[in-house]
């Protein structure tokens, strides 16, 4: 079943539509306006799905009041009109189509996604397990997704109290991040923000007072070469670029541990989404990008590697 708003064709899934999976909890909530936001910035129409287990009657949020006797599928077009009249009160003028669908939610995503130009999700959804902070759907959606995925995670702070760092982060492992660095280098051109570049390499930590001498120099002589190679692997993109402002930035250790904590000041973070095929499990996300996804401090943008 699908339905539409404001004049879009349910039918067609133009080329450049931000896509978004909703389920009326607050997350989802989150993710809506994140999207309704991403849609304004690049100028395209926002689809709103809602696909799934669709949401207990009693549950659905977006200040539906509770009826437990509604038809679950009444309740669930619902909960789409409510979003879609939210998202254009956020951005009005914003063109934005329904679309409730029988077929799983991460299937329908996924699906959607390899012709829209983001899809976004939220960090937990409904019948998700403790511990999980991403959620069994957007894990499918991160694990599957052929194009650029939004997971919006660390928006508390932003939404009460406006902290914004003006700043897009890149983590960088070499030059087959190529689509991921492109990525970056356009959120910040749109957001016109500075961008930060990290790239990491691994490296045993032992305080820094118990080394020899060479060690300290031998350590000295990995970062130049890093920084080197960190440097040519965008250094394209500089030149493409040259109104965004330009940070690189190395440090030896664990990827994840460095890109979490430097999180801290940024908007959004954008990685390259390096997945193994695990047969029979299906596709399966890097650690680095594992972490990332569970513990940034921001929404975090998947670039599909490969």
């Amino acid at each position: 079943m699908t339905g539409t708003s404001h004049g879009a064709d349910p039918t067609r899934t133009p080329r450049g539509e931000v896509v978004v999976g909703i389920d009326g909890s607050d997350p989802a909530v989150r993710a809506l306006d994140r999207a309704a936001d991403e849609a304004h910035r690049r100028d395209t129409a926002l689809r709103i799905v809602l696909g799934l287990p669709w949401p207990d009657p009693g549950e659905v949020g977006f200040g539906l009041d509770a009826d437990r006797e509604r038809p679950r599928g009444e309740a669930a077009r619902a909960a789409l009109e409510l979003a879609a009249r939210r998202a254009k009160d956020r951005h009005p003028g914003l063109t934005v189509a329904m679309e409730q669908t029988a077929e799983p939610a991460a299937s329908a995503l996924v699906r959607l996604g390899r012709t829209a130009v983001l899809t976004v999700v939220g960090t937990r959804g409904r019948g998700g397990f403790a511990g999980l902070l991403l959620g069994s759907v957007g894990l499918r959606v991160a694990a599957h997704s052929a194009g650029p995925l939004m997971v919006v995670r660390g928006e508390d702070a932003v939404a009460h109290r406006g902290l914004l760092h003006d700043k897009v982060l890149l983590g960088l492992e070499d030059e087959s991040d190529a689509a991921a660095a492109l990525f970056a280098f356009e959120e910040a051109r749109r957001r016109g923000s500075r961008l930060r570049v990290l790239h990491t390499w691994p490296h045993a930590h032992v305080p820094m007072g118990e080394w020899p001498v060479s060690h300290r120099q031998d350590l000295a002589a990995q970062a130049r070469q890093h920084k080197e190679l960190a440097r040519f692997a965008v250094s394209k993109l500089i030149e493409r670029f040259p109104d965004v402002a330009v940070r690189v930035d190395i440090a030896p250790g664990h990827a994840a541990a460095a890109l979490v904590e430097a999180s801290r000041a940024a908007d959004v973070v954008v990685v390259g989404a390096h997945r193994r095929d695990a047969r029979p499990l299906g596709m399966r996300l890097g650690p680095v990008t594992h972490a990332v996804l569970h513990h940034a401090h921001c929404p975090v943008v998947l670039v599909p590697i490969g």
